[in-house]
């Protein structure tokens, strides 16, 4: 997908340049040059909701007026690129301890209250307040704080609430939104409880997940080994190849967790050396199998429960190998971490995509065109929604909700 770079020094407020996607994607992931004249966006859109409960049922698409010049220390955010993961259907749900807020938009000259969902994505700033210091127009940023709404055209926000990308690195517009969860989660579980070293191993389940991948990926830049655990299926040998593809060492099914030989096959692998770091996004009881691989002192992380079942420990590893247990969520370490500390370790990801190590993720774009009714665009989007309940293939979803034009 190639977008477009603005050109004129002074684009009038809102203003957005034609958006191309392509089947064919060049190789460096730079942005292409302005392609028409620059028309002038009128209204926002967004997909919304007004309460909780499916998403094919639920959602719609809104169109509202877009909001005046911002001041002092906002920025006006165009959105680029809107990923649709787990957590954001599960917000719509209600499941999900982090809701996007209520907010009162303008619809059809009514005043409702509505929410956006959307937890990350790549936006571009089309104009800035004032007092901002470390932002100019056409910048790429992503967003640092959960439930941005960035399933919507665009919005205004506080400088500090975004975080800049180097577009001039190459990184590709897919990578850079789907930058902020997947990425930085497997970033900092590999940094934040185990001081790890070049030849060390990681053990994790569901390692064909987007944090998985990202996990083998990272690892690998890193020169540590990972042995990771997937579902048995058909089409084994094809997802193992890909997972090696990407750095993977290993890769087994929970099932060869219940061999009684398991142990000393990963002690032959590992040449003895204690796998000191687990990861864990399923639990139930292979999650409570994978345990017994853990060596002294290790820790296991867990950012997810897939199974839906509780996490049962084998008192064995707490005994006798110390075995920490942690919960982590990125949520909550955004909020934690400092400008400064969010801003590293975003330019640490960008580094690492932009020289091609990093690769996309398989994706599709659907684009939210300005020219189409509320109606229609709800019915896309509706669409949309049930071909993620049903696995969309294994792609990610990405969201390019455009706004209206005069």
């Amino acid at each position: 997908m190639n977008l477009p770079k603005t050109e004129a020094e002074n684009p009038p407020l809102w203003a957005a340049v034609e958006v191309v996607i392509s089947g064919a994607r060049r190789h460096s992931g730079h942005v292409a040059g302005v392609r028409s004249q620059i028309p002038v966006i009128s209204q926002l859109r967004a997909v919304v909701y007004e309460s909780n409960g499916n998403p094919a049922s639920v959602l719609s698409v809104v169109t509202y007026p877009a909001p005046p010049k911002p001041t002092g220390s906002s920025v006006t955010v165009k959105h680029l690129l809107s990923p649709v993961n787990p957590s954001d259907i599960n917000a719509v749900e209600g499941v999900y301890p982090h809701q996007p807020r209520a907010r009162q938009l303008n619809v059809n000259g009514q005043e409702r209250t509505l929410h956006i969902p959307g937890n990350e994505g790549l936006g571009e700033i089309t104009d800035v307040g004032e007092g901002v210091k470390g932002l100019s127009k056409g910048d790429w940023v992503v967003f640092g704080k959960g439930q941005s709404g960035t399933w919507s055209s665009g919005q205004i926000l506080e400088e500090g609430d975004v975080i800049k990308v180097d577009r001039e690195t190459g990184i590709s517009a897919v990578n850079a939104a789907t930058l902020v969860v997947n990425p930085t989660t497997a970033y900092n579980m590999l940094s934040e409880f185990v001081d790890l070293r070049p030849g060390d191993w990681v053990v994790q389940n569901g390692a064909n997940s987007a944090v998985g991948q990202a996990v083998i990926t990272l690892a690998k830049l890193r020169g540590l080994n990972t042995i990771n655990l997937i579902r048995k299926r058909d089409e084994f040998s094809d997802v193992e190849k890909y997972l090696k593809s990407l750095g993977a060492t290993y890769v087994i099914t929970y099932d060869d967790l219940e061999d009684k030989f398991i142990s000393g096959r990963v002690k032959e692998w590992t040449g003895g050396k204690d796998i000191r770091l687990l990861l864990n996004c399923v639990g139930g009881k292979s999650t409570t199998r994978m345990l017994r691989l853990a060596g002294k002192n290790a820790h296991v992380v867990t950012y997810g429960a897939m199974a839906k079942e509780a996490l049962s420990f084998p008192p064995s590893v707490f005994i006798f190998n110390n075995l920490t247990a942690h919960g982590f969520w990125q949520t909550e370490w955004y909020k934690q971490k400092s400008p400064q500390e969010r801003a590293r370790v975003t330019a640490e990801l960008v580094k690492y995509m932009a020289t091609g190590k990093f690769k996309e993720p398989i994706h599709e774009i659907v684009k939210i065109d300005g020219t189409l009714s509320d109606e229609e665009a709800t019915e896309i989007v509706r669409g949309v929604m049930n071909r993620v309940a049903s696995g969309s293939g294994g792609k990610k979803v990405l969201l390019q909700v455009d706004p209206v034009l005069s």
